[in-house]
């Protein structure tokens, strides 16, 4: 099945998102390097950075490359435009290798490679964008029993989390904290797509914000983005962001293509070939973006020096001259 013209429109835009947004983090970072040269570090409580033209040229790119996917879920579905934010991990890491000096590890190599074939693959065989004419036909999709069970479902999940598992495992499961990000992403996801085909109609000349269904997705993005900073920011704080992120990015995707495919039953019209074959390409994805994050700090580390022979006797001798860290 070819790609349709819509497709097309929203994988340029998906791609060039991750372009934006993955070169965004080096150039901050770049930024916050020369910044704390001369000032506090960030890291430290600092905010010379604020200062630096380099930091803020990053911000915008990240600005760009935000609304760049925002553009892309009203022309391509969801379950072609989600997956590809795994690239935006692969232009991180190969211009932290050029541009940082950040060594990207043989299997940091095969990581990237995966997640090619990964999202060529998912690409390949995308659902078609279905044809919408007015909000209130994704409000219709909205509405449908199926989705609403969802939402509920969501809604319901969510409070379970934040008022009994947060109090208690907040600080010490990752998947609390990340499962309400995620679940909240989803929603906002179709909401989102809602304002975004909103948008993409209204500016071809048929006025979409005269419907109140239009102020109502924009109100639920508004919120769900704010639960979703909130317990994120929450997550950052309390665990390491090597293992966050790619948790974060399997949950946050798996709800997402879940909620699209209830809501605009993206799957309705494919084989069951082309639905396991994107579900391979999904796994590749997967599997590729954990293997970059667990050897990201590989290529960086010092080469151990090996290890001096010792006859028994010296070994045994109270002042041996032991390095500090093995002691």
């Amino acid at each position: 099945m070819g790609l349709s013209p819509d497709n097309v429109h929203g994988l340029t835009l998906a791609v060039s998102s991750s372009i934006f947004i993955g070169t965004s983090f080096i150039i901050k970072k770049k930024g916050l390097k020369k910044a704390g040269t001369t000032g506090v570090r960030a890291g430290s409580g600092g905010h010379t950075y604020l200062y630096e033209p380099l930091w803020w040229a990053g911000m915008i790119s990240m600005i760009v490359g935000e609304i760049a996917n925002f553009a892309a879920y009203a022309f391509a579905p969801a379950i072609l435009v989600t997956p590809l934010g795994a690239l935006s991990i692969i232009v991180s890491a190969v211009l932290a290798h050029f541009v940082l000096e950040e060594k990207l590890h043989i299997f940091g190599v095969l990581g990237c490679v995966l997640c090619m074939v990964g999202s060529t693959t998912i690409v390949l065989n995308a659902p078609q964008e279905r044809q919408i004419n007015s909000v209130k036909q994704v409000w219709h999709h909205a509405t449908q029993p199926g989705f609403i069970v969802y939402t509920v479902f969501v809604l319901i999940l969510v409070a379970v989390l934040i008022f009994q598992f947060v109090p208690r495992y907040g600080k010490t499961h990752l998947i609390v904290y990340v499962g309400i990000c995620s679940l909240m992403g989803s929603l906002t996801v179709m909401s989102v797509k809602a304002v975004g085909i909103a948008l993409k109609l209204s500016f071809s000349g048929t006025n979409q914000f005269k419907y109140y269904e239009t102020w109502v997705f924009a109100v639920i993005v508004a919120v769900c983005c704010i639960f979703q900073i909130n317990y994120l920011n929450k997550a950052l704080d309390t665990f390491n962001t090597a293992v966050i992120s790619p948790v974060y990015y399997v949950m946050f995707t798996i709800f997402t293509i879940l909620a699209s495919v209830i809501m605009f039953k993206d799957w309705e019209s494919q084989s069951a070939s082309q639905i396991v074959t994107e579900l391979c390409g999904f796994v590749t994805i997967l599997s590729g973006t954990f293997l970059l994050h667990k050897t990201r700090d590989m290529g960086n580390d010092p080469p151990k020096e090996p290890p001096v022979f010792q006859s028994p006797r010296a070994s045994e001798a109270p002042s041996s001259p032991l390095p500090i860290s093995q002691r």
